[in-house]
């Protein structure tokens, strides 16, 4: 068996905090050492510019002395000069005061044995007359002099003073400010470490402790979540603007181009959602409805009030399904109304045939069995689309256990196959279903002040080159105010009989909203009218493909008021 290859022990990753703080100390440290090194550069060359004037200052004084002129002149200039450049060179602090003849033999000098020796360094220019300065390197080391002449009354050159500063002299008076220097620039690395330290452990609270390889593969995970993920999602700041849209809540929401950085007021979305959006407090599953589709919203608070974050599911096929559910549901009802009614009248006749009544028997099953084929004959025979025919029989049914009478005009007629592939059955059932059961509600809550027995006419039949679906009710009808609210999510007033509309299908006040959607994903279009009650007229294209998202989002397609 062989022996697993032990795995090398991962080294450390240091965290962006961390290495943004070495980085930081290295400049601060290189910043404060370079600022330093100036510093020094400029005070050493002060210090060696201030010798060179005090040097030269000292030897044209001791130059100009009528002491030192008569004792040049006298038979031991060295017993006269030697006291005199002493006291000098103590008095002024400079290092050495010498005093030669032209030929550069010493008379003075700090050191006694090297008087009567020969000056090192220049006297050329001191011999023509001039002064200069040099740094040289003599008997008391490198230093910074001056040789200066001395002249007599005819301006000739009978001597020569040279005053000097050992570098080394020089050396120690930079000692204190040198020492500042370095205490300053070690005050200033201590103060920039102490806060880049703290900036950083500030940065690393925020980065939690992580380096630049895991941030970027976080952000480069964030980023194909945010994409992959089939729900919508929309981040925003404090003041309502935008700052994250993933794809799929731009297809919910319809939303084209930059949309990053806009107020969500300024999106053209429908101003229920911007309510919700824009309200206090959360929003847990709420259903709205844009220009395309029925999403469900829900909304929570990013950390202390940084913004808000806002997540949409897609409900539209799931509502279609329902809306489906509800027909057949309908259908079911109907069937078992149906058959109880059959089943009583089975019963009666059966009755009348055992009471001997066999004519009365006849008559009466013959009689109830034309009044029910007389809307089944009606409806088959002006309405060959199967699905709508099917709908209006099912709707028939529910109506008349709730006491309304559905009657379908005689100038209905649609041939099957008439309708295009882009008319689907889902939306007929949509808009027709809805339709009615609004006008079968509304016509219950008008019969409580109405005299009449309630009743819905519908009309369905193709009319120039459009499928017209026109749906009346004896209710109290719709005031012409109350038309765009008709379409808008949540409006509903039913069970209220305040005369200002029908309900809603569905119970949650989406019913007709559901219509006008279906008209304007098929480029149709709904009239509101009025006659002894309410009128809905959708008319939807036989010819043209559905509509994209054009006309204005969240008021329920192109609405018109009929006279």
């Amino acid at each position: 068996m062989s022996a697993r290859t032990p795995t090398p022990p991962r080294r450390p990753v240091r965290s962006l905090a961390g290495q943004l703080f070495v980085v930081q100390v290295v400049i601060v440290a290189a910043v404060v050492a370079g600022g330093a090194v100036l510093a020094y550069l400029f005070t050493a060359e002060r210090a060696e510019d201030a010798a060179r004037r005090q040097v030269t200052a000292v030897a044209h004084a001791v130059a100009d002395s009528p002491d030192v002129l008569a004792a040049v002149g006298g038979p031991d200039p060295t017993a006269v000069l030697q006291p005199y450049a002493e006291r000098v060179r103590v008095d002024t602090g400079v290092s050495f005061v010498t005093v030669m003849d032209t030929d550069g033999v010493r008379w003075t000098h700090p050191l006694p044995e090297q008087i009567g020796k020969t000056f090192l360094g220049h006297i050329d220019w001191a011999l023509a007359g001039r002064t200069r300065s040099e740094t040289y390197t003599g008997t008391l080391g490198p230093s910074v002099r001056v040789v200066a002449p001395v002249l007599d009354e005819r301006h000739r050159v009978v001597a020569l003073v040279s005053a000097g500063i050992t570098v080394q002299s020089i050396s120690e008076r930079l000692r204190g400010p040198l020492l500042a220097l370095v205490g300053v620039a070690a005050g200033a690395l201590a103060l920039g470490g102490a806060g880049t330290y703290l900036a950083n452990s500030r940065l690393r609270r925020h980065t939690h402790g992580m380096g630049p390889a895991e941030l970027s593969h976080l952000y480069e995970y964030h980023q194909a979540t945010l994409h992959a993920v089939r729900e919508g999602l929309v981040l925003l700041d404090r003041d309502h603007r935008v700052v994250l849209c993933n794809d799929a809540a731009r297809e919910l929401l319809g939303l084209e181009g930059a949309v990053e950085g806009r107020p969500v007021a300024g999106l053209g979305l429908p101003a229920a959602l911007v309510a919700a959006v824009s309200g206090a407090e959360p929003v847990r599953d709420e259903v709205h409805l844009t220009a395309e589709r029925v999403v469900v919203l829900n909304t929570s608070t990013i950390g202390t009030g940084l913004g808000r974050v806002l997540t949409l599911r897609d409900h539209t096929e799931l509502q279609s399904l329902s809306g489906e559910l509800d027909s057949v549901r309908g259908f079911t009802e109907a069937l078992g109304a149906q058959a109880h009614e059959a089943a009583n009248r089975l019963h009666a006749v059966v009755s009348l045939i055992e009471l001997g009544r066999h004519r009365e028997a006849v008559e009466f099953a013959t009689a109830e069995l034309a009044l029910a084929q007389q809307l089944t004959d009606r409806v088959v025979a002006a309405v060959g689309e199967p699905v709508l025919a099917a709908l209006l029989l099912g709707k028939a049914a529910q109506a008349a256990e709730r006491g309304v009478e559905l009657t379908l005009t005689p100038d209905s007629s649609i041939d099957d196959g008439v309708l295009p592939p882009h008319l689907s059955a889902r939306d007929l059932i949509t808009v027709l279903g809805n339709l009615i059961d609004n006008a079968v509600d509304a016509a219950i809550v008008g019969a409580a002040a109405n005299p009449e027995p309630p009743e819905v006419t519908v009309t369905a039949r193709i009319d120039g080159g459009h499928l017209l679906l026109r749906v009346a009710d004896t209710g109290a009808g719709i005031a012409p105010g109350a038309v765009e609210d008709v379409f808008r999510r949540g409006w509903s007033t039913k069970g209220q009989g305040d005369g200002q509309g029908d309900g809603q299908g569905h119970g949650r006040g989406l019913g007709l909203a559901l219509v006008a959607q279906a008209a304007r994903r098929n480029g149709g279009a709904v009239e509101v009218g009025r006659e002894r009650g309410a009128v809905l007229t959708v008319r939807l294209p036989l010819d043209r493909p559905a509509c994209t998202g054009t006309g204005e989002r969240g008021r329920g397609g192109h609405v018109a008021v009929a006279p």
